[in-house]
C-alpha cells in the first residue's frame, strides 16, 4: 500500500472550473477520502479520473501510483494526452516529463536547465486498498472506510468495473441502503415480487455514520449448501455507512459463510457519479469471477433507472421536505449523519 503523501495546504487550493458544486460545499466534501480507479486498470499509460469535478490524472512509476492534477504546470495541456515512456508520463505540447512524486524530470529544449519546483505537478496523497486507488483532495485527518472479511484468509476477492451513473453520489448511496425497493427492483436478481414485507430494523450511530443490523426473508443460501429453504428461512443484512458516500453490506449466511459487498461512490460530480464495488466472499472460493461481476452489474443496472430519474436531484437532509415510511430508517438516519457532519443547503437544490 503507499503510505500517503503530505496534505496540500487548504490555502493552495482553487475549485475546478465550471464547478458544480458552490466553494462551501467543495471544501466540505473534499477532505474526504474517495475511490477514483481500479488498481488492476492502472498500467503503462496515463489515467483519466475526475473527483469533485477536479479533472486527475493517474499513472505507475517504479511500482509507485501517483495521482495529480491532469494539467502540465508549463502551459496547461492535460497529461492524460500525453504519454509514458517508462520514466514518466510525457506532455503532449513541450515534452516535459513527470515521474516519482509528479517531479519533472526532463526539459528537452533546455537539457542542461536545473529543473524548478514550480514545474513539479500538483499531486494528492494515494492510498492503495480493497483493490481501488483512494485520494483525498484536502485531507484532514479523515480515514478510508473499512471493508470487512477483505483482508482475511480463505476470501474470494472481485473488484466490479466502475459503473457510471448520471445522478447525485448521495441518492445512490441511499438506494444502496434500501431495503424496501428489492421486490420492486430487483425481481430480476436476486428478489422475490411477493416478499414485499420490510420487518423492524433500528440503525445506530457510529463514529463514521451508522450500523443497521436487517433480518431479511430475501435471498437464498450459496449453491454449495445444500439447506433447502423452508418458511424459516433469513439472513442477516448488516449495513454501515461511512459518512458521505461509502457503505458496506455484510449478508451473513450458514455455517459462518459471509458475503461482503462495499458501495464506494465517488462523486464526479454533483450529477455524476462512479461507482467502485469491491466483493468478497469466504465460501465457493473458485466461483467465476466473471460470473460473478455480470451478476452484480446486472443489480446494478436495475438500480439505475431508479436512481437517475429521483427528484429533487440531490439529497434533501430536511426531513420534512419528503413523505417516511417505516422501512426508511436508514435514509433518515443518512440525512441526520450528513447533516450532523455539516451538510446542508447543498443537499437540498
Amino acid at each position: 500500500m503507499n503510505a500517503p503523501t503530505a496534505a496540500i495546504p487548504h490555502h493552495s487550493l482553487t475549485l475546478p472550473s465550471h464547478c458544480t458544486f458552490s466553494a462551501d460545499d467543495w471544501f466540505k466534501l473534499a477532505k474526504y477520502w474517495y475511490p477514483i480507479a481500479r488498481i488492476q486498470d492502472i498500467d503503462a499509460q496515463p489515467v483519466k479520473a475526475t473527483l469533485l469535478d477536479e479533472n486527475l490524472v493517474i499513472y505507475k512509476i517504479n511500482h509507485e501510483i501517483v495521482v495529480a492534477k491532469d494539467v502540465c504546470p508549463h502551459r496547461g495541456v492535460p497529461l492524460t494526452l500525453g504519454h509514458h515512456d517508462g520514466e514518466g508520463i510525457v506532455c503532449p505540447y513541450h515534452g516535459l516529463r513527470f515521474g516519482e512524486a509528479g517531479h519533472c524530470n526532463r526539459i528537452p529544449s533546455s537539457p542542461d536547465q536545473a529543473i524548478p519546483a514550480k514545474l513539479n505537478l500538483i499531486t494528492y496523497p494515494t492510498q492503495l486498498k480493497y483493490g481501488l486507488v483512494w485520494t483525498c483532495l484536502t485531507p484532514e485527518n479523515q480515514v478510508i472506510p473499512f471493508m470487512p472479511l477483505w483482508d482475511e484468509t480463505g476470501v474470494q476477492q472481485v473488484v466490479c468495473p466502475p459503473v457510471d451513473i448520471e445522478a447525485f453520489a448521495g441518492r445512490q448511496v441511499e438506494g444502496f441502503l434500501d431495503v424496501a425497493h428489492f421486490a420492486w427492483v430487483h425481481s430480476g436478481t436476486f428478489a422475490d415480487p411477493d416478499n414485499q414485507v420490510v420487518p423492524d430494523y433500528s440503525p445506530k450511530e457510529t463514529e463514521f455514520g451508522f450500523m443497521a443490523d436487517y433480518w431479511s426473508t430475501v435471498g437464498d443460501y450459496p449453491a454449495s449448501d445444500d439447506f433447502k429453504k423452508t418458511e424459516d428461512f433469513r439472513v442477516l443484512r448488516h449495513f454501515e455507512l461511512h459518512v458521505p458516500f461509502t457503505a458496506t453490506l455484510t449478508i451473513h449466511l450458514r455455517q459462518d459463510a459471509k458475503q461482503v459487498i462495499m458501495n464506494a461512490a465517488c462523486p464526479v460530480s454533483a450529477r455524476k457519479t462512479r461507482l467502485f464495488a469491491p466483493i468478497a466472499k469466504n465460501y465457493d472460493l473458485d466461483d467465476y469471477v466473471n460470473d460473478i461481476i455480470e451478476y452484480n452489474l446486472k443489480i446494478f443496472e436495475e438500480d439505475r433507472l431508479m436512481v437517475e430519474t429521483q427528484k429533487p436531484e440531490r439529497l434533501p437532509l430536511d426531513l420534512a421536505l419528503e413523505a417516511h415510511i417505516p422501512a426508511d430508517r436508514s435514509s433518515i438516519l443518512l440525512r441526520r449523519c450528513l447533516k450532523k457532519a455539516g451538510f446542508g443547503d447543498f443537499f437540498i437544490v
